[in-house]
């Protein structure tokens, strides 16, 4: 038997993330006039089945197997539309998505990555953000991209042997 801690079981209810994800994305959706369709909702589902963030192949091979449409536009189509509707992000270090734990509010979203168990949190600091911003405007500078991620080891991760971590 693995020493290996996993952190998906005991202690989080993932159903209820998807819930509750699902519940905004319907109620972002109709003030937005769009439709969620089928295969955005399962690529919502399938990317908040964890903290982990899912690259697009991974995602288009779920849904290949669950017997939806294998042509790569498609994933990138719907990945497009959860990102713009702000019900993911895209978590530039890994190239792969990750649900929007803060999709009722206009946000900035920065990252803890564990290096370990590759999960990511999402927080939101506002001060932080508006902190950056004006300091970048007093050195002239023009932001183009805000993405923050900081990489270590989360909790879980720390308290374990370091011959016992994922």
């Amino acid at each position: 038997m693995s020493s290996k801690k996993t952190h998906d079981t005991n202690s989080h209810n993932h159903n209820h993330c998807i819930e509750t994800a699902l519940a905004t994305a319907e109620t972002l959706c109709v003030e937005q006039g769009q439709r969620l369709t089928k295969v955005r909702r399962r690529a919502l589902e399938l990317i908040w089945e964890s903290h982990r963030p899912l690259g697009a192949y991974q995602l288009l091979a779920k849904l290949a197997e669950e017997g939806f449409n294998s042509a790569p536009p498609t994933v990138y189509r719907a990945l497009d539309f959860l990102l713009n509707a702000g019900l993911i992000h895209k978590v530039e270090s890994m190239n792969a998505y990750l649900g929007c734990a803060h999709a009722d509010k206009v946000h900035q979203g920065y990252f803890l990555i564990c290096d370990d168990c590759h999960n990511v949190m999402e927080f939101d600091y506002q001060d932080i953000h508006s902190a950056l911003i004006a300091k970048a405007e007093t050195q002239g500078f023009e932001l183009r991209a805000k993405t923050i991620e900081l990489t270590g080891l989360c909790a879980d991760c720390k308290t374990l042997p370091e011959g016992a971590r994922p």
